[in-house]
């Protein structure tokens, strides 16, 4: 086969998150459409009924909304948790030489947007969205430079990945800490002990997704009931996930070795059937896979379609649908103040940063990266579509006028950024192209 035709694991997770990208578009369309539309008043009833179930001496009815909000996207936070612990054990974050650069330019795009927001906002009640323009959507981002094809080198998009992921640490920080309710600490200690075991079970070498399962039903419902957004409890879990194998390659290669040459004994070779012998050893395949799978790699795998196809879009589905044409007053004020953090916020902070770290030779930018390609990811770090619709959800979750001022700004702030970012890329790769061919 040829090499060409061998995606690393990278491609692999770049070409999910590209098409991701997309849906996440086309769900953020079809909501916006549909909150405008005669049936207006039929998106906001679906997504207001509530949910749930209740057995004796206890029940669970929550919005529809909530339960994305707050039960889908603790599996979208689990599955961050575990890109976070595959980059910082054997990714692109395992070194600190390799995790410098990307943590400049998140430290940029973290910081700034924030120092904007405060410093331009004037209205007290708004003060707490200063978490919203902090954060990189990685699916739009990638989606992206997925247009620009191979024009964009590969290390521009391992840098916007990995900051990404950084950005996505420092959000989820900020939620724990600064987005959470009045904290149960009964609740949050019962949470953590049950997390602590899982972590020692892990450390010990057993694991079992049953058990992870379970407890983090309860650790999601005791974080839920604490104070503390359900969500980080996905976060958490994943730590709990060991990355080892419990057999290495050698030890897997020989059993495979083995296990074949049982199957290709077939006393009964007319017959359309396995031999008792086969079936073991098909058995016995199943075991050495099981053995051989990190969990961590296995169960990222399994989730990252879901979240990627079914969790992220679904989320836009029920958050974008912004009422524009509505009795309920925008903040014009807010709403500029967001679109500023996104655009200016992410390629002032982004940009000079790295351009300061590399002039102070903190850090060492790979070849096929220029300050052009840093200008134009820089713009698209301004895509802050999930998570500052998720963080503008939790600042504003009683106050609807300034929840969808919020949306509105982010949309377009995200649109502005997008397109920004993607024409200055496209030219620094058309200049490159051509220079290349002199």
């Amino acid at each position: 086969m040829p090499t060409s035709k061998i995606l690393s694991p990278f491609q692999k997770f770049t070409k999910i998150e590209s098409f991701s990208g997309i849906l996440l578009m086309l769900a953020t369309v079809i909501a916006l459409i549909w909150a405008n539309s005669p049936f207006s008043d039929s998106y906001v009833s679906l997504w207001n009924s509530k949910v749930g179930f209740s057995f004796t001496g206890f029940e669970l009815y929550k919005p529809l909304l909530l339960w994305i909000n707050d039960l889908l996207m603790a599996i979208f936070f689990f599955v961050i948790g575990l890109e976070i612990k595959r980059e910082f054990l054997v990714g692109e974050l395992n070194s600190t030489k390799k995790m410098v650069f990307p943590l400049v330019g998140a430290l940029g795009g973290m910081v700034l947007p924030v120092l904007f927001f405060i410093l331009i906002n004037q209205n007290p009640d708004t003060a707490r969205g200063w978490g919203v323009p902090m954060a990189t959507d990685i699916a739009f981002a990638l989606a992206i430079l997925k247009l620009l094809g191979d024009k964009v080198p590969m290390a521009l998009k391992i840098f916007l990945t990995a900051f990404a992921i950084i950005d996505d640490m420092g959000a989820v920080l900020i939620i724990a800490i600064f987005y959470s309710g009045n904290i149960q600490i009964m609740m949050l200690l019962f949470a953590l002990v049950l997390l602590a075991v899982l972590y020692f079970l892990s450390y010990k070498g057993i694991y079992s997704k049953f058990l992870l399962v379970l407890v983090g039903a309860v650790v999601w419902f005791l974080f839920l009931k604490s104070g503390i957004h359900p969500t980080i409890a996905g976060l958490l879990l994943a730590f709990s996930v060991p990355l080892r194998q419990k057999i290495n390659t050698e030890t897997f290669i020989g059993s495979l070795n083995y296990i074949s040459e049982k199957i290709k004994i077939n006393p009964e070779k007319t017959k359309p059937v396995l031999s008792e012998v086969q079936i073991e050893a098909i058995d016995n395949l199943e075991d050495w896979t099981t053995k051989y799978q990190s969990p961590l790699q296995h169960l990222e795998h399994r989730l990252h379609d879901w979240v990627a196809y079914f969790i992220i879009p679904l989320f836009a589905l029920a958050n974008a649908g912004v009422v524009l044409n509505t009795d309920i007053p925008l903040d014009q004020s807010l709403i500029i103040t967001i679109i500023i953090c996104l655009v200016a916020g992410n390629s002032i902070g982004i940009t000079s940063l790295v351009f300061l770290a590399k002039k102070l030779k903190l850090i060492t930018m790979p070849k096929e990266i220029n300050m052009k390609h840093i200008v134009g990811v820089s713009f698209i770090a301004g895509v802050g579509f999930t998570m500052a619709i998720f963080i503008a959800s939790l600042a504003f979750a009683n106050r609807p006028e300034y929840l969808d001022s919020a949306k509105i700004g982010i949309l377009i702030g995200s649109l502005i950024s997008g397109v920004i970012g993607y024409l200055i890329l496209a030219r620094t790769s058309k200049k490159n192209t051509n220079t290349q061919k002199i």
